[in-house]
């Protein structure tokens, strides 16, 4: 695998992406396709950058239930080749940038996200935003001659590569630009929206292997990597984990009303029993069952026909949040209550009430006890 060339730009290499899509690159090589390996960008303060390029490799610790057996797997991840720092190495960065065998750029960036940074430039080194660094690494490409790329932002942002595509360009004309650089930018380069779905809850209080390993890392074994698809053939590798799909808009309409929808409402029924876990409020005599009946009865129903199996995702839903080896607060799940609210639970509300022509009670009865969560 140390002789495959470097395929992939990555901005980010946090718990998330390392336990997601560089596993996923891992296993694919390891499967004989020959994807290639993962360069990190680290743009946060940290070490992260030197800890990749010192161990050669990390760990994963897949744990949880799949299929109603309990999971708990380790596998080494060899995809990533190294680590540069955006602030100390930027001039690598461009160079990685002319490469020819350079063909993805990965992202996965802090909470700011696509913000812009007002005190960006043309000629900052290194910009400050992603957007801006993007930007800059794309006319690094262009201005050397090099085949365009294919950029899968993984931030949860809908229609995140529209989205990203659309800052850059913007200010690709703020920074004047050339047209041609700008067309070749926006028509040329692929930008594959996606959905990431995978709950990874970073470094194990104890492991035999944390002495070892500073990268060490937790994840479930359900994941989900939903990338529309392109008009070009090979633009992205294959995994069991990746799912091809025209609109990934579905998929997202999917998560937000099951998975979130229902943690928006264990919220509202669990935290008023004293339960504070996930799991503990889905093993509850009462809370359990109740959550079955409103995932089933009136959530599923309203998607039927225009989502992806939703009774499926349900089902794995549950599984998910019956994880043994996770401590999901419902604490934290309570953050910004009543934007979710609005996001998770009205709208599942509405439709149903199209639908059938009647209220649903468990979904009012959630809306009335959100009132006392506030």
């Amino acid at each position: 695998m140390s002789t495959l060339p470097e395929t992939i730009l990555q901005f980010g290499g946090g718990n998330f992406l390392r336990a997601f899509a560089d596993l996923f690159v891992d296993e694919a090589n390891r499967a004989g396709q020959q994807v290639g390996r993962i360069v990190v960008v680290q743009s946060t303060a940290g070490s992260r950058a030197d800890l990749l390029n010192e161990q050669g490799g990390y760990h994963v610790v897949v744990r949880g239930l799949e299929k109603g057996q309990a999971v708990d797997r380790v596998q080494r991840v060899e995809s990533i080749s190294r680590g540069l720092s955006a602030d100390r190495q930027w001039d690598r960065v461009l160079q990685l940038a002319r490469a020819p065998q350079l063909r993805w750029i990965i992202s996965n960036t802090t909470e700011s996200g696509f913000t812009l940074d007002p005190g960006d430039t043309a000629e900052s080194a290194p910009p400050r935003s992603y957007p801006a660094k993007l930007l800059h690494v794309l006319r690094e490409r262009f201005q050397a001659g090099g085949e365009p790329l294919t950029v899968v932002p993984c931030e949860l942002f809908e229609k995140n590569a529209l989205k990203l595509r659309g800052i850059v360009l913007q200010l690709g004309r703020d920074w004047q630009q050339p047209d041609n650089f700008l067309s070749w930018l926006e028509r040329d380069c692929l930008w594959l929206n996606t959905l990431v779905d995978r709950i990874v809850t970073g470094k194990p209080a104890e492991h035999p292997l944390l002495a070892q390993d500073e990268l060490l890392t937790v994840a479930e074994p359900f994941a989900l990597w939903a990338v529309e698809k392109s008009r070009r053939a090979n633009d992205f590798f294959t995994h069991p984990s990746v799912l091809r799909v025209d609109d990934v808009m579905p998929y997202t309409l999917r998560k937000v009303r099951i998975l979130n929808g229902a943690h928006t409402a264990l919220v509202c029924k669990a935290l008023p029993l004293g339960l504070k876990i996930v799991r503990e409020a889905v093993q509850h005599p009462e809370v359990g069952p109740w959550l079955k009946r409103l995932i089933f009865e009136e959530i599923v129903p309203t998607l039927e026909g225009r989502v992806d199996g939703p009774k499926q995702f349900a089902e794995q839903t549950l599984e998910r949040f019956a994880n043994p080896f996770q401590e999901h607060k419902l604490s934290s799940i309570a953050a910004y209550h009543q934007d979710k609210m609005k996001l998770r639970i009205l709208p599942t509300r509405a439709e149903y009430v199209e639908k059938f022509g009647k209220n649903p009670p468990l979904l009012d009865e959630v809306i009335a006890l959100a009132e006392k969560v506030g």
